[in-house]
């Protein structure tokens, strides 16, 4: 992977001096660029969105951009891709975002996908108060949260090195929407992980879910693939697989989790990070100490506030067959190596519950693989 030496830091000062930092210019023949009225800030100001419009037709075209856009913007490492359906930014791994291994932790890496994710949201000319909301959306008073998240890391990135992320979003259903991630070693090309996440749209006064209309449809889709794009195909994956309920007695837990006020997000409740902290919690400590996270999934079932107590539970899963080990991978999609030896995955359940009343809060599952020797 790529570390920042001082040829690194030249590479990414290149990079800003090509323009990485700005946002682009597309020269298209023969079409006319027109601004878009309609896309405004929460203060008022105006947000003027970019269209790239055919002479021939006078149709508008997917791709759109922001004119003018905030000194964050300019600065930042990302920018919509060619055909402006996905958005790709680089990151670079800071000191303290590691943790025992040396390397990234998976909270690090979920939170920069939330970041790539609220940025492609923004250089669409989305609010930008966080929330990636349609104009329709901020009318009604609704906000996306996350019903489903799935993350697979296949190697970890270190201090230093340079990840770059490529996300996009499209339908899934009547209820909600999907956004997919690919996470690649920007030095070498070498993809190290995929994530794919489904959203529900909610009513930010009554916390109720709400079936998302065909006016807010029609102001995401035009942003999205024209045909199905997944990062993670859905044969033989986990990212699709129900996850059944823990029962008591779990195998291992962590009582009377407090949310700290830093946990809460801007939708005032606690950040669906904080849930994948929650549940290694209640992990067994030998497993932390030779095994590495391979994928996570978490079901999202109830909001958590500030003043609720949680419990964490976690159990080793017992797959078809009885054994209490992972089946072997296929290895397809850029994913880890198989192994002969499958003792050396372990696979389990997980359960956030209220310690108050034990209403569920979250579900999960967790694949762990044996570290690589040093």
């Amino acid at each position: 992977m790529l570390k920042l030496s001082c040829n690194g830091l030249d590479r990414v000062h290149s990079l800003a001096q090509c323009g990485f930092t700005g946002w682009p210019v597309y020269v298209v023949p023969r079409w006319r660029r027109i601004e878009v009225p309609g896309f405004r800030s929460p203060a008022g100001r105006a947000f003027p969105v970019v269209a790239v419009v055919s002479d021939k037709d006078g149709a508008v075209a997917t791709r759109v951009e922001a004119e003018a856009g905030t000194l964050a913007d300019r600065l930042r490492l990302g920018r919509l891709t060619e055909d402006g359906l996905s958005y790709k930014e680089k990151f670079i791994v800071r000191s303290y975002e590691v943790g025992i291994n040396k390397t990234a932790t998976v909270e690090t890496i979920a939170n920069l996908l939330q970041e790539v994710g609220c940025n492609h949201a923004q250089s669409v000319g989305y609010s930008t108060d966080g929330f990636a909301t349609t104009p329709t959306m901020r009318k009604l008073r609704l906000i996306w949260v996350t019903a489903r998240m799935h993350i697979e890391i296949y190697k970890y990135p270190a201090w230093s090195d340079v990840v770059e992320i490529e996300t996009w979003c499209q339908g899934e259903g009547r209820v909600g929407t999907r956004r997919d991630f690919i996470l690649k070693d920007y030095a070498t090309d070498q993809v190290i992980g995929r994530a794919t996440s489904k959203w529900v749209m909610m009513n930010q006064d009554t916390r109720r879910l709400q079936k998302v209309s065909d006016d807010v449809r029609e102001e995401y889709l035009v942003f999205c693939p024209r045909e199905p794009r997944l990062a993670i195909p859905e044969e033989d994956s986990n990212s699709l697989k129900k996850i059944p309920k823990l029962e008591d007695p779990a195998q291992y837990s962590r009582f009377e989790l407090v949310p700290r006020r830093a946990d809460l997000d801007m939708n005032q409740h606690v950040n669906n990070v904080t849930y994948i902290g929650w549940v290694l919690e209640s992990m067994p400590q030998e497993i932390i100490d030779t095994h590495e996270l391979q994928s996570i999934t978490l079901d999202y079932r109830r909001e958590c506030g500030q003043n609720d107590i949680v419990d964490s539970l976690t159990s080793v899963e017992t797959i078809q067959g009885g054994a209490e080990a992972v089946p072997e991978l296929k290895g397809t999609n850029g994913s880890a190596m198989t192994r002969e030896d499958k003792q050396e995955r372990q696979q389990f359940l997980h359960l956030l519950r209220l310690s108050t009343d034990g209403l569920e809060i979250n579900r999960g599952r967790t694949e762990w693989r044996k570290k690589a020797p040093r």
